[in-house]
């Protein structure tokens, strides 16, 4: 005798519920779902964490900030590739669009500022925008500056914004050398020691970062979100002694 056919319920995946679930397993599936680039998901789950009295602060480090962590990690590590970091990128933004006017009101404090931007004459800014987002998703507060940045766009964002970071992205070998007019110009306006620089792009290496006056080189957006967080805390242990 033939076996059965089996119902439609036991061939389908259970359909998870997000507000059935309790806290600690909505955090874990909001990383799973920040993991698999769902936007929708990450805001229902955002918002159902709000709901339930938590602060946007503790949403931002323990849903957020994790999620993109086990995200960049995997990145790094070759498991995870471009097109998904950047789904789960743009998912962590859209959760960031629920928080970021509550964080706002709660002056809320987040681990630094970063002002980033490719360099004058470069197009370019797939790569830049990832570490953007990354850097987003460690708990940096990111000012994109886009392409094409002459040296003034930086000086006048340093000025506004007074990152603790400054980022350059180039990808054309042509553009590389302006990075060098940056930090030079840093150094004639005596406020190069003021900022933390850190410069990628696919033609830069090591030595490339080293010979301009970079303090980090970043070969990817894993790499530069922890680089970031390890340059800012290093930096201000220093300063409190």
């Amino acid at each position: 005798m033939a076996d059965p056919e089996p119902r439609a319920e036991e061939t389908e995946e259970q359909e998870i519920v997000l507000s059935e679930l309790g806290d600690e397993d909505l955090v874990k599936q909001m990383h799973d779902d920040l993991y698999d680039g769902l936007a929708d998901e990450i805001v229902e789950g955002t918002r159902i964490l709000l709901d339930r009295g938590w602060p946007a602060e503790r949403v931002l480090n323990e849903a957020l900030v994790e999620g993109m962590r086990i995200v960049g990690i995997d990145f790094r590590d070759g498991i995870l590739f471009v097109p998904e970091v950047l789904l789960a990128a743009n998912a962590m933004k859209a959760g960031m669009e629920v928080l970021r006017p509550l964080l706002a009101e709660t002056g809320a404090q987040r681990i630094g500022t970063v002002v980033i931007g490719t360099v004058k004459g470069d197009i370019h800014d797939i790569g830049k925008n990832l570490v953007a987002m990354m850097l987003e998703g460690a708990g940096f507060e990111v000012i994109d500056l886009g392409i094409n940045n002459a040296v003034e766009s930086y000086l006048a964002a340093i000025e506004e914004h007074h990152p603790d970071i400054l980022g350059m992205s180039a990808l054309l070998t042509t553009t590389m050398p302006y990075m060098k007019v940056v930090i030079d110009t840093l150094v004639e306006k005596g406020i190069r020691d003021d900022l933390i620089v850190m410069v990628g792009g696919a033609p830069l290496n090591e030595e490339f970062g080293k010979a301009v006056g970079a303090d980090a080189y970043c070969r990817d957006a894993a790499v530069a979100a922890e680089t970031a967080q390890a340059l800012v805390l290093a930096r201000r242990a220093a300063l409190a002694r």
